[in-house]
């Protein structure tokens, strides 16, 4: 076995792999550019080496530099990751030739199945059903739109060497199809070096289903189950399971079988992703093999007991697999959530700055393994768990150079039902402040009624939320339940403040039972009856609510039973109340007496500015052009300027017809959110 393995790659996905190596007994080596010079990778390596500045075309995807450090570090093998260069052929190449094991596939299989377009013309070689559309190389806009309407609207540009829903876009009409394909040629560049393009049919109404393979180099490849990969934004993937909720047992086994044929015709070695889409009746067809570690690859590991990671290392040392086929069993269910740095509420634009709370739900082991891979005997039945796989730490930074990603999160239960009921605990109990980010939007998922019933397309996303995330309208029951814990909060906080030494006799403040809540909009009169076990809450109409919890002033995060149920809360603290996030809402509790709510009904409500004739920039970011000047009518709809974070870039299109009156920025100038890029008339 190896004994020093350098992980090409940054983030959580380092991490992830570092755990493995040092589980295994090998020494890890971290690579890092200036922006990562305290990054949780570095910090968790064994050895750290340098190697360039923060953008990723000076640095992480810089062949030469990565191999460098691997000659500085004498390490025998190297582990890329996901993204950067972990499908990148030249890399696997220049490892050959120094002599250092790929942890991943040979030389020839990342060149026929990384590449997407000569993936497709394999697999129709094999008589595997693909998508329709145009495999050749695309010169430019003009022949893109060509294509386009040969193909047939709507279609799919994709970038050849893409993955994580980079150059990526999808068109409508030729106008689109000419916008996306100079901005997917970009993104492609500037993420992976390489700005070949494709065009495919668009599918409507798909799911998207993935299966897992397994392969060494003595001819023997698994399957390990699929994974439910749906929900997706921009074509970027945000909730995971495994297994999928639609998928029979005949056609998991049709699905697995042919993703091992064709993983082992092009001689195929370590973990792999063969990507289907999949109808409504059950039909799939072949989208691209994946010739890397999945980000999702958590939920096959909670199922299956398998360490892909460890695996993959395995089969890159020579080894043979110890699991069969029959040996693989699917055990309960697992869900991932993706939590980005992107705002929900600015139609999840990209949010870089300091997490200034970085508090993470406890991490739960869901019982013992065997060594070979599969579950124990003694793991215990019916216990669930947490799982959180993340880069980043209380105090770091989320850089504007990389990927959004801020964690995996991760539950296993025996059952779907299970899982989603602890993802909803779990999503509650994670705390992030400092930057914007997508937590409330997974919590809406996770009660959506449509995810409950497993019925979810690749469209969910867009159909469910036409208009964007614009936060969660909680049910009257979940209001009564917010209600009572409140108040039985404040009062423990006036109890407290009223608790004050050195005070005159007979000048002792009494602390009432009769409070009035107001939340969403509704006003709540209840009384509340305390004693050392909790507090009984009695509302208006005499139904009446036990709360009991763990919560003291000051605590950022409140742990409460509303009837034996859980409820768990993120806490702020407002003036007369509390700021309340849970379940997707974000909520401004007030308690107050009945004399103290008789007047703040007296109070004129306060008006927001109005921007409405203004584009404000809904992220940090650098302009990369401004497609209208002064004086310019522009219509509802139109493209005003494209703003580049995060290797995306984000066209701001105007909302409603009107003239351009003033430019307060352009090309080249880098802003700040809210920063007032044009005003109209």
């Amino acid at each position: 076995m190896f004994k020093k393995i350098l992980i090409a790659n940054r983030g959580e996905i380092a991490c992830r792999v570092i755990k493995t190596a040092k589980k295994m007994g090998l020494t890890s080596v971290a690579i890092y550019s200036d922006a990562d010079a305290q990054a949780l990778h570095v910090q968790m390596a064994d050895e750290a080496i340098h190697i360039g500045p923060p953008p990723a075309n000076q640095s992480y995807i810089v062949i030469d530099k990565v191999m460098a450090a691997i000659k500085e570090s004498g390490a025998e093998a190297v582990h890329p990751g996901y993204g950067f260069l972990s499908e990148n052929s030249k890399f696997a190449e220049a490892l050959e030739a120094a002599g250092v094991a790929f942890v991943g596939p040979p030389v020839g299989a990342i060149e026929k199945m990384g590449d997407k377009i000569t993936s497709k013309k394999i697999a129709q070689e094999a008589g595997v059903s693909t998508v329709p559309g145009y495999m050749g190389l695309i010169e430019d806009a003009d022949e893109a739109v060509k294509i386009s309407n040969d193909v047939g609207y709507p279609v799919m540009l994709k970038a050849s060497a893409g993955g994580g829903g980079k150059g990526m876009r999808i068109a409508w009409n030729d106008e689109e199809a000419r916008e996306g394909f100079q901005s997917s040629k970009n993104e492609a560049a500037n993420s992976f070096g390489d700005d070949r393009i494709f065009i495919e049919k668009f599918v409507t109404q798909p799911r998207h289903i993935e299966i897992q393979v397994l392969c060494d180099a003595h001819g023997n490849g698994i399957y390990l189950g699929e994974r439910e990969c749906s929900i997706q934004r921009r074509n970027q993937k945000v909730v995971e399971e495994a297994p999928s909720p639609f998928l029979d047992e005949a056609t998991r086994k049709a699905m697995g079988e042919q993703a091992v044929a064709l993983a082992q015709a092009v001689g195929y070695t370590s973990a792999g992703t063969v990507e289907f889409i999949v109808d409504g009746d059950k039909n799939f067809y072949f989208l691209e093999m994946n010739t890397r570690l999945q980000v999702e690859h958590p939920v096959t590991e909670l199922i299956t007991g398998v360490d892909l990671v460890e695996q993959m290392i395995r089969v890159a040392n020579g080894e043979k697999l110890t699991i069969k086929q029959s040996d693989v069993k699917l055990n309960g269910w697992s869900i991932e959530n993706r939590l980005y740095a992107e705002d929900p509420y600015r139609g999840f634009l990209p949010s870089i700055g300091r997490l200034t709370r970085y508090r993470p739900p406890q991490e739960v082991a869901a019982g013992p393994l065997s060594d070979n891979g599969k579950w124990a005997d003694d793991a215990p039945t019916g216990t669930f768990a947490v799982r959180n796989d993340t880069g980043v730490y209380e105090g770091g930074e989320i850089s504007m150079y990389y990927d959004p990603m801020i964690a995996k999160l991760c539950t296993w239960a025996p059952t779907r039902a299970e899982a989603i009921e602890q993802m909803r605990v779990a999503l509650d109990s994670f705390e992030v402040e400092g930057i914007g980010h997508n937590l409330p939007f997974l919590s809406a998922v996770m009660d959506h009624p449509i995810f409950i019933d497993g019925t979810m397309t690749t469209a969910f996303i867009e159909e469910q939320y036409p208009d964007g995330f614009e936060g969660v309208e909680l049910a009257e029951t979940e209001l009564h339940r917010i209600a009572a814990a409140c108040a039985a909060m404040h009062r423990v906080a006036e109890i407290r403040r009223a608790r004050v030494s050195g005070r005159m006799d007979n000048h002792e403040r009494k602390v009432g039972s009769d409070w009035n809540v107001t939340v969403q909009g509704q006003s709540f009169d209840l009384v509340i009856e305390a004693d050392k076990d909790g507090a009984t809450v009695r509302f208006e109409d005499d139904s009446t609510l036990r709360v009991k919890g763990d919560w003291t002033p000051g605590d950022k995060l409140a742990s409460m039973t509303i009837n034996d149920a859980p409820l768990v809360m993120k806490v702020g603290k407002i003036s007369g109340g509390f700021r309340i996030r849970t379940r997707g809402a974000d909520v401004r509790v007030h308690v107050r007496t009945p004399r103290q709510a008789e007047l703040a009904r007296l109070m004129p409500e306060k008006v927001a500015p109005d921007t409405s004739k203004m584009l404000l920039c809904p992220m940090p970011g650098l302009i990369v052009k401004l497609d209208v000047a002064v004086g310019d009518e522009v219509q509802e709809g139109q493209a005003l300027c494209t703003i580049e974070a995060m290797k995306m870039e984000n066209i701001l299109r105007a909302e409603k017809k009107g003239v351009v009156s003033k430019v307060n920025a352009g090309a080249g100038d880098s802003l700040a959110v809210d920063d007032v890029i044009m005003e109209f008339e």
